[in-house]
Formats: C-alpha cells, structure tokens, sequence
C-alpha cells in the first residue's frame, strides 16, 4: 500500500517508516528535515507541516500517519492545526483505507505544557471527526496516544538520575516504549485493524493513572 508518514528524520516517525519498509509498502516521508531513510520503496520531501501552500502533490494515499510535532515550540500550529490541513489535503479521497493521528497521553490528562496539552486534546476529538467522514470509504481513523517514548527528544529527562527515577515512580511498568514498539501498534491500527474507529488508544505503561507529569526545569 502507498503509505505517507509525516515526522519521518527521527524517533517514531522512523520507526513506522521502517516498519512499513520491512513489510514490502511503498512509504512517503514529509519531515523539515532531511531524510535519514535510504530505502528504494521511500521517497521524501523535505517540508514544514506548517507550510500549507508548499505541502507536496502526492496522490492515492491508502494510509497516512500523521506523526510529526512539536513540544513546547509552536505546538498548536505543528501538533493539530497542520495535522488539519494533512489529513484533509490527502485522506479525503476514495483510495483511503486508513488513517492514524500519534497524539500523547497528555491529551488524556493535561499533565503537561499547556499548549501542547491542549493541541493533543484538540487531535483526539479531531479523530472522531475524520473516523465520522472517511467511513463512507470504508476507512478507519485513530489516535495513537503514547505515555513516554526512549526518543532523543526526551533525553533531558532520561539522562538524568533523579528525574528518571520519579517518572519510574509514576509508571507501573516500570519502564517506557521504545520506538519500535510505538511502530507496532500503528502497524495494527492502519493495517491490521478494519474495525476500531474514532478512538484514542492510550499506550502509556499506566502512568497515565497517576496524573503526576515529572520534567526537568
């Protein structure tokens, strides 16, 4: 299938690409960065999500993943309001088979920065709107909502002794995602899946119970 992914230079964009690459589809990247893929089934562009009049012409997509964001940078305008104008510049169409929002548990709690709580709670009730549209096609839509992810985005954190040990203390598993697993469950949610739509899949090791949000200064 022709599979466009968005974020795709680093972390769990990556990580889907290569999923999807391993599995014999045709992958499409759009990230500001340029491309740390090399495979014959993949093609990039180097592009701003942000930059609605710039998005590439790509045509027959069947699976999009919107993937690309921001943390504490812009993150209305990265996270959901270009995520907008994605999902409506290439899923709306009748080759559409699937598409996948990577929201954030703290869409769930508000346990974070708040522009970037708000623009993941704007994604989760977005998703029911596009599950709602791109059924007639026969198409699901939803949200991917991890906890923590062992990404270079959240190295701060990781790094250090004292913090890592209260976020352990909040997560019951005792432990965070890697990429690779992220990339597994947006494997079963776009292609697996036929049946689950509009529903915001919340994979966060449990910390999500504890409502307690640990950051450095």
């Amino acid at each position: 299938m022709k599979v466009l992914i968005t974020g795709t230079s680093q972390g769990i964009g990556q990580a889907i690409a290569r999923r999807f690459l391993l599995e014999g589809h045709q992958v499409v990247g759009i990230d500001r960065q340029q491309s740390t893929l090399s495979h014959e089934n993949y093609t990039h562009f180097v592009c701003d999500v942000r930059d609605r009049e710039h998005l590439p012409q790509i045509h027959d997509v069947e699976i999009l993943i919107n993937n690309a964001g921001t943390q504490n940078e812009q993150d209305i305008d990265t996270n959901l309001k270009a995520l907008i104008w994605v999902t409506e510049k290439y899923a709306m169409q009748e080759k559409i088979r699937s598409v996948l929002h990577i929201g954030s548990a703290s869409g769930h709690t508000g346990a974070e920065f708040p522009e970037y709580c708000a623009s993941k709670g704007g994604v989760m009730a977005y998703t029911k709107n596009v599950a709602m549209r791109i059924a007639p096609y026969g198409a699901t839509c939803n949200s991917l909502d991890p906890g923590g992810v062992i990404t270079p985005l959240n190295d701060c954190v990781m790094k250090d002794p004292v913090l890592w040990q209260q976020i352990m203390d909040e997560t019951p598993l005792k432990k965070w995602a890697t990429a690779d697993e992220m990339a597994d469950w947006a494997y079963f949610l776009t292609v697996v899946n036929t049946f689950c739509t509009g529903q915001n899949i919340l994979v966060d090791g449990g910390e999500s119970i504890n409502y307690h949000f640990v950051w450095t200064e």
